[in-house]
């Protein structure tokens, strides 16, 4: 999940020590880099302290780390992950209301800026198996009726959504008016 739920990633959240963590491209603020850290008995193994070499041709690229810098000062702001939930909160709340209204089976989901769309009258969502019971046709059919209107999801009913800070009041309503439209034709 990297930054997308909290500036302590999911791990903070809920309370997850692990031996190692992975993080991608955010910490480059979107430019191409990766890091790894760990528990001190894991991370003497890499050299020079132990056998295990480690190296990458973008390793400390300082356009990546310069960009990564700049963003995290963006993520530090107060209140930007409660303004970044609440903006999400709001486009799953119309997205809600829009498949009530045309009578289509649909749960959304939420952790942080991410999120799920499912096609379901399940009362929950909470295994792999509740996934697989979804309908996985009406996904497809929702994912391409945004598409043509000009909002581009996630293309596997399996995969995260995401939101950004770059996501405006206007943006989500006009997500909102083109699910309308969608659910609209799929009934």
């Amino acid at each position: 999940t990297g930054f997308r739920v909290a500036l302590g990633g999911a791990q903070s959240v809920y309370n997850v020590k692990p031996d190692l963590t992975t993080l991608g491209k955010i910490i480059g603020a979107g430019l191409p880099v990766g890091a790894f850290g760990g528990k001190r008995e894991i991370m003497e193994c890499i050299a020079p302290l132990g056998g295990v070499y480690q190296a990458g041709t973008l390793s400390g690229n300082p356009l990546a780390m310069r960009a990564g810098i700049e963003m995290f000062k963006h993520l530090r702001q107060p209140d930007f992950y409660s303004k970044l939930s609440a903006q999400l909160e709001k486009l799953l709340a119309g997205l809600q209301a829009a498949a009530d209204e045309a009578g289509i089976p649909f749960k959304t989901q939420q952790a942080g800026a991410m999120f799920g769309l499912y096609f379901t009258d399940q009362e929950d969502i909470t295994s792999f198996d509740s996934m697989l019971a979804c309908d996985i046709e009406a996904f497809k059919k929702f994912f391409h009726g945004m598409l043509k209107r000009g909002v581009n999801l996630a293309p596997s009913a399996f995969e995260a959504g995401f939101i950004s800070s770059a996501h405006s009041d206007e943006d989500i309503e006009f997500t909102i008016q083109a699910a309308k439209e969608t659910f609209a034709e799929m009934k």
